[in-house]
């Protein structure tokens, strides 16, 4: 930066200075959230791994109360021990309280306890001193009392008051109402009073319920900033032009007859075709309602194990580097990379064979010494210089760009199909360095790591990857990668896991134009919404798991603003996990968030009743994300450096390296469309092809390839070292005699 003059280099400094200020208000942010959060949680635990070690559930309580009563009335002036104990039973009478403990109010009060030691013993000496670096601010009038509490706090900080009058500070709106009954106190002069450590905590339980979505925000933020700044601020005067954008009807009551009418269909073809489809049954009690038959399993692809065969007859132990190489000079992906000074002094050919070395060090995780090849003039200083010169975040994704453009625009349609406008995401958790601001403990794998969520086409074609936080939401991730991949493939259906949907995510995806086909684990327990009010008595066949109707009016009053977050989404004017967090839980009194739920039922209920009656759709389903699960196992035998470990600490370095493996995945991916095209070009190869082997036929294949490099055992040639040390054979003093020399 000392180089540019002196206005670059203020601007320089003064945009990096901006960009980890807003980088350090936001994790300031994120640690204020899981602080509080882990106070809250490591109580309940610890309360419910008391209760559950003491308690036992007591069976027939009615009948013990009645043996009670009748022995105290014909006893009333009797001994308890004498009349009731041999009754009951002291120890019956013992489980009978803890059991009410654990199910009353005294749970509550007790993981209170917890929660006010913990935080008075610890956590008090660092959380005002995070509540001191940032200033809370509110757009909504209804959460104005807990900015007025935290002012509160900041001006009272050096009182040692214990308590406090419920007549100074803001009470409603900041505890909850089953803790007010809990917390405060009626002294003898009727004052109502509260203890300052239980408004303290009640204060910072209901600050982390409002930043998580986003009702009170922090000025300088980038995730955390103020949520108006997140749509677009010309919506009302570019209207017209956003719905055009996404295809939607300007009237509400046009795309609210549409959404009924598709209800109405769905319900309609499941409701007929019920009696005859073996596959589903609806029970008619219990939880878990929908009976739904596995999926059988398909033919055995007849010929696709001797066409792989053949491909390692052919391209035998075929090396990794050999094909990056390859695509490259098929593509020229690395014509994308430019560098970062003002002037390149490298040519082409020099450069070239430089960077390939780079991606692939990156891309397998064996770093850019392992890459040093001293025969051919490159060293570790050279490697190191186009790595930091040439090697950066938008070059790498307009490389895969060019190379996923390029598979797709090879394939063979009689071989592969016609294009497809289906894609599949998943998320894979990589081991990383744990001393940054991106890694996370992940709660489902229990290990430390960072988490790429990858989205592939049917055929194997990865169009976009993302490194994210463990807790990041999915389905933010998912709507993320549909509207980013910048590719030639247009997307019109998602196919997803568990956790990759949510309600929310089926109303977003459906007003940003792509239908959301998730692969559900708990689908037993799902409901079907109905489309209209006033017929209870349409649909007998689905009445089990039939519920109330959709709430229209919501969505007829809302229809604007909602198209307004479709549109930010659209736009990128935030990302989707920032947008996404206004849409929790947390914030179930937002009209938006009432009327994006109503939405979501009635787009999910269509997609239920069309997955349960086609039996065709699941096995789509189910397909799509074999092919991303297909891709996850592909990224360990490539990724193989460092023991699959993302070995850094910087934010950059994980992306590139991320980045860097799904360019070297995807030239896999080109080489071998080439491959198997060429073989199967043939026509006693072509004339052996089933239906079944077409179907099962990918190009993420590996057992041909080499990816560790070439390993060379001439037993005639002996390394070139020294005849063995005099010095240590006659034990002299080395020091003596290089002296004496």
């Amino acid at each position: 930066m000392r180089l540019h003059p002196a206005p670059i280099r203020y601007t320089l400094l003064a945009t990096f200075c901006w960009q980890r200020q807003q980088e350090v208000i936001d994790e300031l942010v994120e640690l204020l959230i899981r602080i509080v959060h882990r106070i809250s949680v490591r109580a309940e635990k610890k309360v419910v791994k008391e209760l559950l070690s003491d308690l036992q559930r007591v069976h027939g309580k009615t009948t013990l109360l009645f043996k009670l009563a009748a022995a105290v009335l014909e006893h009333p002036r009797g001994i308890v021990n004498e009349v009731l104990y041999p009754i009951v039973g002291e120890p019956t009478l013992a489980a009978l309280v803890q059991e009410y403990r654990a199910q009353g109010p005294a749970y509550r009060h007790q993981v209170h306890t917890l929660i006010r030691s913990s935080y008075s013993h610890h956590y008090r000496r660092m959380l005002p001193l995070i509540l001191d670096a940032l200033t809370f601010r509110s757009n909504n009038a209804a959460y104005q009392p807990v900015i007025d509490a935290l002012a509160w706090l900041r001006g009272h900080r050096e009182s040692h008051q214990q308590s406090v009058a419920c007549t100074d500070v803001p009470i409603e709106g900041v505890i909850r109402p089953q803790m007010q009954e809990m917390l405060i106190e009626t002294g003898p002069d009727g004052t109502k009073r509260m203890d300052r450590m239980n408004y303290e905590i009640c204060v910072l339980q209901a600050l982390r319920e409002r930043l998580r979505c986003k009702e009170i925000w922090v000025p300088g933020a980038a995730r955390y900033r103020n949520p108006d700044d997140d749509v677009p601020a010309d919506f009302h005067q570019q209207r017209a032009a956003y719905y055009q954008a996404l295809h939607l009807p300007e009237d509400a009551e046009t795309f609210i007859t549409g959404v009924q009418q598709a209800m109405l269909d769905a319900l309609s073809t499941f409701h007929e075709g019920l009696p005859s489809n073996p596959k589903v049954k609806l029970r008619l009690r219990g939880k878990n309602r929908i009976h739904l038959s596995p999926l059988e399993p398909q033919p055995e692809p007849p010929h696709l194990r001797a066409l792989k065969a053949e491909v390692l007859r052919r391209w035998p132990m075929t090396s990794l580097l050999d094909m990056l190489k390859e695509t490259d000079l098929r593509v020229g992906f690395t014509e994308a990379f430019h560098s970062l000074a003002t002037r390149e002094i490298l040519g082409g050919e020099t450069r070239q064979p430089r960077l390939l070395r780079c991606l692939y060090g990156l891309g397998t995780n064996a770093g850019l010494k392992r890459m040093v090849a001293p025969h051919e003039g490159i060293s570790y200083a050279h490697l190191l210089y186009i790595r930091r010169r040439f090697i950066q975040k938008d070059a790498l994704r307009e490389a895969i760009r060019r190379v996923v453009n390029a598979t797709l625009a090879i394939r063979a349609p009689e071989i592969w199909g016609e294009g497809t406008t289906a894609c599949a995401a998943d998320s894979k958790v990589f081991g990383a360095w744990d001393q940054n601001l991106m890694t996370e403990w992940h709660a489902r794998y229990h290990t430390d790591g960072v988490k790429v969520y990858w989205h592939t086409d049917m055929k194997a074609a990865c169009i976009y990857s993302q490194l994210k936080r463990c807790n990041a939401s999915e389905v933010a991730a998912m709507i993320e990668g549909v509207l980013r991949h910048c590719t030639a493939m247009e997307v019109d259906r998602q196919y997803v896991d568990s956790h990759g949907q949510s309600t929310i995510g089926f109303a977003m995806c459906h007003l940003l134009g792509f239908a959301l086909m998730p692969r559900l684990k708990a689908l037993a327990s799902q409901k079907l919404y109905r489309p209209v009010t006033g017929r209870p008595d349409d649909y007998p066949n689905l009445a089990p798991i039939l519920t109330r109707p959709i709430r229209w009016e919501l969505i007829r009053q809302q229809y604007d603003e909602m198209v307004k977050y479709a549109t930010a989404l659209r736009l990128g004017t935030a990302d989707a996990d920032t947008l996404l967090k206004r849409f929790t839980r947390d914030n179930l009194q937002h009209p938006t968030y009432q009327a994006l739920v109503e939405l979501g039922k009635a787009i999910k209920t269509v997609f239920l009743c069309r997955y349960l009656h086609d039996e065709a759709l699941r096995c789509e389903v189910n397909e799509g994300l074999n092919v991303v699960e297909n891709w996850n196992s592909a990224n360990d035998f490539i990724f193989y450096g460092k023991s699959g470990e993302v070995a850094t600490n910087r934010l950059e370095d994980q992306e590139i390296a991320v980045l860097s493996l799904h360019l070297v995945q995807a030239c896999l991916v080109y080489i071998n469309t080439l491959m198997l095209q060429q073989v199967l070009d043939e026509p006693p190869w072509l004339e052996k092809m089933t239906p079944e082997d077409y179907r099962a036929l990918t190009p993420l294949i590996y057992h041909h390839v080499n990816p560790y490099g070439v390993f060379e055992l001439d037993m005639q040639k002996r390394l070139v070292l020294d005849p063995v040390s005099v010095c240590r054979v006659l034990k002299l003093d080395r020091k003596k005699v290089f002296t004496a020399k």
